[in-house]
């Protein structure tokens, strides 16, 4: 359900504000990584749903692009 409603909001985005959104997730899993990679990181599974929150936002962008065409 909270996924749902993510996605929803992604979509009411304009395209530009999706790719500051995909800018600041790429930002945020470079990140983790780095914590990660440094042994500072608690909580390993917000890797993973950042790599899914970046992959739903260029859905989103891609679905946006073929709609336009």
């Amino acid at each position: 359900m909270k996924i749902n409603v993510y996605v929803e909001d992604l979509k009411k985005k304009s395209a530009a504000e999706l790719n500051n959104e995909l800018v600041a997730a790429k930002k945020e899993l470079f990140n983790l990584r780095f914590q990660n990679a440094t042994n500072q990181l608690d909580n390993t599974s917000r890797i993973k749903e950042v790599r899914r929150n970046i992959a739903r936002i260029q859905t989103v962008i891609s679905e946006k692009a073929n709609a336009e065409q």
